[in-house]
């Protein structure tokens, strides 16, 4: 996920480049599965789970400003 938002190095790769239309597609996977294993998860998963989306989230409207 880092790496589609240029924060983090591809391996084998020189240096970082951002696909914001790739950090999203994976943003919206990562909540769909929240959605599917809610009931499944145990309440320290699901607020890993919480805040991690809401840490992404954040990395992704800034890296969308940052490009405007």
């Amino acid at each position: 996920m880092l790496i589609h938002l240029g924060e983090a190095e591809p391996p084998g790769e020189g240096s970082p480049h951002r696909d914001l239309s790739m950090a999203k597609h994976t943003i919206d996977l990562l909540d769909m599965l929240r959605e599917k294993t809610r009931s499944n998860l145990s309440p320290e998963e699901d607020k890993l789970l919480d805040t991690l989306l809401y840490d992404l989230r954040l990395r992704y409207v800034e890296a969308v400003k940052a490009g405007a």
